[in-house]
C-alpha cells in the first residue's frame, strides 16, 4: 500500500464540521474560516514510542490519546476544537494497526466537532504529531481565552478530576499505571485497568474549560505534572501560591495507592508519600488547572457541575514569590516535586 492509498482508506473523509472547513484534505493546504468575531487557538503536541507511550498500548487508545493531549491545550485556552492535522511516522504499513488507530482518533474528533483537514505520513519511528485549531470568541474587543498570565493575589487554586463510578479520576492516576509497568508496584486488576485507561486514553476537559469562559483568571492543562505546570502559571502571572495537600491528595489516588504491592524498587516507603509524588508530580494527567477569585466559588462549581467534572480548590494565589505546600496541620511540607522535562 502506498502513501496516498493510506491516506485515502484510513484517513480521508468527506468534511463535516460545516463552514468552518473551506477546503479539507486532498490539496496542499486545508482552508478554515474562523467565525466572525472570534480569534484562532493553535497547537502542537509530538508523541513518540517509548517516549510518550508503550510499544503495548492499543492502537484505538493510541489514536485517542493523540488527539485528546492536543484538546488539553484547547482546553486550558478555553477554546471551542474546530480541526486538526495529523503527521504520522511508521516502520512500516501495518493495516490491522492502521484501522483501529484511525478508529480511536476520529471517535474522539467526531465526539469533539473536530475535522481531520491534513497532514502527512513517512516511513520512521512511530512518531504522531498533531497541530489541532480552536477558536475563542471575542467580545467588546477582549478576547476570552483563558491564559496562563492572568492570576490574581487572593484567587483560588483550583484542579480538575471527575467522580466515576470507578473511583475519583484525577491527577496521579497516569503515573500510578507507569509505575505498575515498570514494575515497581503491582496493583489488583480492576485499579490497574482504571488507570490504565487514564494513561492511555485521557479525557481532555474541554467542556470544563468552555464553561470556565468568563470566571477563571488563569488556566493550564496538566501534562507533566500538577506542581510544574502550575509553576508556569505563577511565573507568568508574577505572583506565587500556597497549597494545602490534605484538601484533595487523599482523595484522589489514597485508596489505590494503599491497595498498591510495593516491590523494593521502588523509592516511596509508604502509601502516603506515594501518593503526594503521583499526584503533585506523576504527569500525563490532562487535567486542567486554574485559578478565579473565591466570590466566584459557586460560579467555578455551577461550571465543573455543568461539564460533568469536578473543580478541587487545592490553594490560594500570594503575592510571594515561589510555590509553598502546607499539611493538614498547616506545617510546611519540601518542595522538591519536580516536574517532567525532556531534556533534563
Amino acid at each position: 500500500m502506498g502513501e496516498f492509498d493510506l491516506i485515502e482508506r484510513y484517513f480521508k473523509r468527506p468534511a463535516r464540521s460545516g463552514a468552518h472547513v473551506v477546503l479539507g484534505i486532498g490539496d496542499d493546504c486545508a482552508l478554515l474560516a474562523p467565525a466572525l468575531g472570534t480569534q484562532m487557538a493553535i497547537s502542537s503536541d509530538m508523541l513518540v514510542e517509548g517516549r510518550h507511550f508503550l510499544p503495548t498500548v492499543h492502537p484505538a487508545r493510541l489514536g485517542h490519546k493523540a488527539l485528546a493531549v492536543n484538546l488539553s491545550d484547547l482546553a486550558a485556552c478555553g477554546a471551542r476544537p474546530l480541526a486538526f492535522t495529523l503527521a504520522l511516522a511508521m516502520p512500516a504499513v501495518d493495516q490491522a494497526w492502521l484501522g483501529a488507530f484511525s478508529r480511536g482518533l476520529f471517535a474522539l474528533a467526531d465526539a469533539q466537532g473536530c475535522e481531520l483537514i491534513g497532514g502527512d505520513t513517512t516511513r520512521g519511528p512511530l512518531t504522531i504529531c498533531i497541530t489541532v485549531f480552536g477558536e475563542v470568541p471575542v467580545v467588546d474587543g477582549h478576547s476570552q481565552a483563558l491564559l496562563r498570565s492572568g492570576a490574581r493575589i487572593g484567587d483560588d487554586v483550583y484542579v480538575s478530576a471527575a467522580d466515576t463510578p470507578l473511583g475519583i479520576e484525577g491527577p496521579g492516576d497516569a503515573r500510578l499505571a507507569l509505575e505498575a509497568f515498570r514494575g515497581h508496584l503491582s496493583l489488583p486488576q480492576q485499579v490497574l485497568e482504571r488507570v490504565r485507561l487514564r494513561m492511555e486514553a485521557p479525557t481532555p476537559r474541554v467542556a470544563l474549560g468552555l464553561a470556565l469562559r468568563g470566571i477563571a483568571t488563569s488556566a493550564v492543562d496538566v501534562s507533566d505534572g500538577l506542581l510544574g505546570d502550575l509553576g508556569h502559571v505563577l511565573q507568568s502571572s508574577g505572583v506565587g501560591a500556597t497549597i494545602r495537600t490534605d484538601w484533595f491528595a487523599a482523595n484522589l489516588i489514597a485508596g489505590d495507592a494503599q491497595s498498591a504491592q510495593v516491590n523494593g524498587a521502588f523509592s516511596f516507603e509508604k502509601a502516603e508519600k506515594l501518593v503526594l509524588q503521583m499526584v503533585l508530580a506523576g504527569g500525563d494527567d490532562y487535567e486542567l488547572a486554574f485559578t478565579a477569585p473565591p466570590a466566584l466559588r459557586d460560579e467555578v462549581q455551577a461550571a465543573a457541575a455543568q461539564s460533568g467534572t469536578l473543580a478541587l480548590r487545592i490553594g490560594q494565589i500570594d503575592a510571594d514569590p515561589g510555590l509553598r505546600l502546607l499539611d493538614a496541620a498547616g506545617l510546611s511540607l519540601p518542595n522538591h516535586f519536580g516536574s517532567f522535562d525532556h531534556f533534563a
